[in-house]
């Protein structure tokens, strides 16, 4: 029997028992589709996080105040505390004790609701300098940003980031327009340009588009309060380029420690973050959350597998006179294993290619569904149809070997 006659016997044997071929060919479309997803799953949210931290600039330190401890012992979060304050970021823009630094930008921030007219929306809103613009890397789309005549007079004027200005004005020109913020009107002069990497999802912490920037003397006097007016909750450090960023890192620390009188950086109540360790922390996690969900994935492939072999174990016990019969006429166990394994091959075939045609269209119309971006992984693709082949070439090798194993006479007198 050559190999073409083996082919059509092996697929002959598949479609005769249609129900149960589908159910064994459905394990390993699951199990396809939920590798191609899952890794899907890892890839879009490590794309998406990236760009997010890609969007605060390849040279940016962002220095966050300590976290304060409650009366009943329970510690805040980072930034609760007050122990960074406008004269650190005063002193950190010294040309003389931090040569590497080139801009830095003062942040207070508090998410507040903001309303105009009917519409409401709760964000984020940053009090800060001028310098904010530049540090961030941010642009303006129309308009302009706060200047220091804004910061020195107080002024109730802010800038509103593309989301939060689609959502507060979807049919009218922010420019001009006033929003009402914790009980105070401003004016709004400027809106941001896109960065492009804004979360599907409504929550504002994941969506660096849906803010407010107004003057930090604006925030600190009139919409945040507290009892410490020139305390800051971050500190945005710009290098002069990303070959200095660890220059920068060294002198904000020691500047920082000494004017806070530390002598042990242990001890130290900020703490310094740079995009490199927000990346490689990022890289960590979603590598691990990927080998996770492929893991869970791969328990379907197996499952998918061991109905292979069972739909062919079942197959070799149903058709023991035929096995028989046909190594009466000549066949050899040479023959009779390589239609089985045929037949194994294309029930893994069939099911890996079904599986990615489920699993491509999953990633295509899931993100709408769930909220959640994910990306198409050619190679989880490719390599789940390789694993699906595998597994009927695997999965049938026990089978095909017993069906090659009958004796003759044997198959023949079974009943």
């Amino acid at each position: 029997m050559n190999w073409l006659e083996t082919i059509r016997t092996g697929v002959n044997g598949v479609r005769s028992h249609r129900l149960r071929s589908f159910l064994t060919v459905l394990g390993i479309l699951i199990g396809i589709a939920g590798v191609i997803i899952a890794v899907g799953l890892g890839e879009g949210a490590s794309g998406q996080v990236t760009s997010e931290i890609n969007a605060l600039g390849s040279n940016v330190l962002t220095i966050t105040a300590g976290s304060s401890t409650s009366s009943t012992g329970v510690r805040g979060a980072l930034g609760s505390a007050s122990t960074l304050t406008l004269a650190d970021a005063n002193a950190l823009s010294s040309r003389v004790d931090a040569p590497d630094i080139k801009a830095v930008a003062a942040i207070t921030s508090d998410t507040e609701v903001l309303s105009a007219g009917s519409e409401t929306a709760t964000t984020s809103v940053q009090g800060t300098t001028p310098s904010w613009l530049t540090v961030r890397g941010r642009t303006l789309a129309e308009g302009r940003f706060i200047d220091n005549e804004d910061v020195q007079d107080h002024s109730a004027v802010a800038v509103l980031g593309a989301t939060t200005a689609s959502e507060l004005f979807s049919r009218a020109d922010p420019l001009g327009q006033t929003v009402d913020v914790n009980g105070v009107p401003v004016t709004v002069v400027g809106v941001l340009t896109s960065t492009g990497s804004a979360s599907t999802s409504s929550s504002s912490t994941s969506d660096p588009d849906d803010l407010m920037v107004i003057p930090i003397s604006t925030g600190a006097e009139r919409i945040f309060g507290g009892t410490t007016r020139n305390s800051v909750t971050q500190i945005a450090v710009q290098s002069r380029s990303s070959q200095d960023l660890s220059g920068a890192y060294q002198e904000a620390d020691h500047l920082l420690l000494q004017l806070h009188g530390i002598t042990n950086p242990t001890d130290a109540d900020f703490t310094i973050t740079s995009e490199q360790s927000l990346l490689a922390t990022n890289t960590s996690v979603d590598h691990t959350l990927t080998i996770l969900l492929g893991g869970i994935a791969a328990i379907s492939l197996i499952v998918g597998g061991i109905g292979v072999m069972n739909i062919m174990l079942v197959s070799v016990t149903e058709r023991i006179r035929e096995i028989g019969l046909r190594k009466a006429l000549g066949a050899t166990p040479r023959v009779i294993r390589r239609q089985f394994l045929v037949e194994a091959t294309f029930l893994g075939l069939i099911g890996g290619i079904l599986g990615v045609v489920a699993g491509l269209l999953g990633v295509l119309y899931l993100p709408g569904l769930i909220g959640d971006p994910i990306s198409t992984s050619p190679t989880a693709a490719v390599g789940a149809l390789a694993i699906a082949l595998a597994i009927g070439v695997l999965f049938g090798v026990y089978p095909a070997s017993r069906a090659a194993a009958l004796a003759p006479i044997d198959a023949l007198r079974n009943e």
